[in-house]
């Protein structure tokens, strides 16, 4: 069987096989409904809190609640159409926003609200002077992501969320940080940030569960109604399989050795961009690895199609990301965004590094693109 060399971990990432076994026993011995008043299930609940609890101190949280949804998209979604907000206020978001943002603002921008669209610098982070300019005492609602799953670019929540309260105490502020938990340190208590999206699976967690953080006196309606779970605000029989399974996954992402784990994937990072700067040709680095997430890094290739030269890699084994900038219903509005030039603009590729990488893999992966772009690109020079 051929070896993989999986660089997509922006995309997903492999579970934990210590996830997997907590998730199996969850499974097979304690299935029990944690809203029954027998013992076995009384612990149940009582696991659940305690997992509650344990992601909110990985995430330096202030007072607040947090409440476990099936992932990213729920948690985004619950922030933008049920938070409060007035019908005649402004919302602002990022123009970079992940799908699950964007387009709840723009269902929200079609209901008649007053939505506004923050621009973004070349590296993809919100640009902070456009980002005032937008701010008036009408602005009821802004969702700004912490980091940004095309570029890995960090966005300083801490001062777009002071800013934003500083001219408008009574709007909130939501920050989808799929991305950025597990990668960068999360300290929510030194910001302003009211409404905090994760996600398990990016962190070596099981799909399907993920959560929202919600700052206390913020109000937000459910999303769900039924029987009451989540106190209130999320009902339906709780996950317990993988809130166990998110639990550990961010125990060991960031509340073991984070600085360890933060440091490897600087390295291979840097290494890459090292790499592939002395090889490759006329290769466009988009990511600015003074200020991102240390496992990301995107790049365009020269007079090449990204889709065409992650095929070709797939042939070694090696599986890459485009990220969603050239996937077909966000291909004209991240071209634009990123500011690249007519050679580069097609041929944008995102590596995305984790925990089971080796640095020898690094080379094999330069190697091989820079024989794959010979390949692709040779018919053009003649």
């Amino acid at each position: 069987m051929k070896k993989i060399i999986y660089l997509d971990n922006a995309a997903t990432t492999a579970i934990n096989p210590e996830v997997v076994k907590i998730m199996t026993d969850a499974l097979t011995e304690n299935y029990y409904n944690p809203s029954a008043l027998y013992a076995q299930s009384i612990e149940i609940s009582d696991n659940i809190k305690r997992a509650r609890e344990t992601i909110k101190t990985a995430l330096h949280a202030p007072e607040g609640e947090l409440y476990f949804t099936s992932g990213g998209t729920e948690s985004n979604n619950t922030a933008l159409f049920r938070a409060r907000k007035q019908k005649n206020g402004k919302i602002i978001v990022g123009m970079g926003e992940h799908d699950s943002v964007f387009a709840p603002a723009n269902e929200l921008k079609a209901q008649g609200y007053d939505v506004k669209f923050a621009p973004i610098d070349a590296d993809g982070t919100v640009n902070v002077e456009q980002f005032k300019d937008l701010l008036d005492e009408s602005v009821s609602l802004v969702s700004i992501m912490h980091a940004s799953n095309e570029t890995g670019g960090v966005n300083d929540i801490a001062l777009l969320s002071k800013l934003t309260k500083k001219v408008a105490p009574k709007a909130i502020f939501h920050s989808d940080g799929v991305q950025a938990f597990g990668k960068i340190p999360v300290n929510l208590r030194n910001t302003e940030v009211d409404l905090y999206s994760i996600s398990a699976h990016k962190i070596n967690g099981p799909k399907g569960i993920g959560a929202l953080f919600v700052r206390k006196g913020v109000s937000v309606k459910p999303l769900l109604y039924g029987g009451g779970q989540e106190n209130g605000m999320r009902s339906g029989t709780e996950n317990y399989p993988s809130i166990l399974g998110f639990e550990y996954a961010v125990k060991n992402a960031i509340l073991n050795d984070f600085d360890k784990k933060y440091s490897q994937m600087f390295k291979y990072r840097e290494y890459l961009y090292a790499s592939l700067s002395s090889n490759i040709e006329n290769c466009k680095i988009i990511t600015d690895i003074s200020n991102s997430v240390p496992n990301i890094l995107t790049v365009a290739f020269d007079k090449v199609r990204g889709e065409v030269l992650l095929h070709s890699l797939e042939r070694y084994g090696i599986l890459v990301g485009t990220g969603s900038a050239c996937s077909s219903h966000h291909e004209s509005r991240f071209k634009a965004l990123l500011e690249l030039d007519e050679n580069h603009r097609d041929g944008v590729i995102r590596f995305s590094i984790g925990e089971q990488n080796e640095m020898d893999e690094i080379d094999e992966v330069v190697g091989a693109i820079k024989t794959e772009l010979f390949t692709l690109t040779k018919f053009r020079r003649i």
